[in-house]
């Protein structure tokens, strides 16, 4: 699908709800994309990209970066504790922030650093066992953990249950993070990003709508 249509449909499920575009982030997922189609959304006026992992990014975006002025890059995998450094080297924001060893040596990183990404912690909304994220009870000491340890939260992500309707876990993210004075709300993938800018998404993460699907290896 083209850019130009996916702004569309983010122009209008803003209107219905008396929100502005310019509120809403899109995160072009180019995780598993190759070259060529990163190249054409580039080309495209794209500027903001969310990868899973640090190695894949690595690998990926430095060449880029030097031809296209502008670039964000946005962590949305986990971020393992020994790949803080160069996560740090290239992502302006992660969003899978979800344990204190992690957040304590981010922490350490960060001071030694002067400089720090933006940070989202994910929440684990449906609580499943396969799935990172802080439990919603454990969110409130979570934060008030980060805060502790000088870390800016800037918000919370979610990725809602398959076999569940995406706009309950939402809404849940939203409450939580009104109640902790969080403004930044990661949430809506390719299928839903008009319920989730609905219940006051600032960033969403669209893939596969934008590039199509992904191109297996082998």
């Amino acid at each position: 699908m083209p850019l130009a249509d996916i702004h569309s449909r983010i122009n209008n499920a803003c209107q219905k709800v008396g929100r502005s575009p310019q509120e809403v982030k899109l995160i072009a997922v180019s995780k598993m994309q190759p070259d060529t189609r990163v190249e054409m959304a580039l080309n495209e006026g794209q500027r903001i990209f969310g990868e899973n992992k640090v190695q894949e990014a690595q690998g990926k975006w430095p060449g880029f970066k030097a031809r296209f002025e502008g670039v964000e890059l946005h962590l949305i995998g986990p971020l393992q504790s020994n790949k803080i450094k160069p996560a740090l080297d290239l992502f302006d924001a992660i969003h899978t922030l979800d344990r204190e060893k992690l957040a304590r040596k981010l922490a350490s990183e960060v001071q030694a650093r002067g400089f720090c990404p933006e940070l989202f912690i994910q929440v684990n909304t449906g609580e499943e066992p396969q799935k990172a994220g802080v439990s919603p009870s454990e969110v409130d000491h979570f934060i008030k953990q980060c805060l502790g340890l000088d870390l800016k939260i800037n918000g919370l992500m979610c990725i809602p249950p398959v076999d569940e309707e995406p706009s309950l876990h939402f809404a849940l993210l939203a409450k939580m993070a009104k109640r902790n004075g969080l403004k930044g709300l990661s949430m809506g993938m390719s299928s839903d990003f008009e319920s989730a800018i609905a219940l006051g998404a600032t960033h969403i993460r669209v893939g596969s709508a934008i590039f199509g699907e992904r191109v297996k290896a082998g």
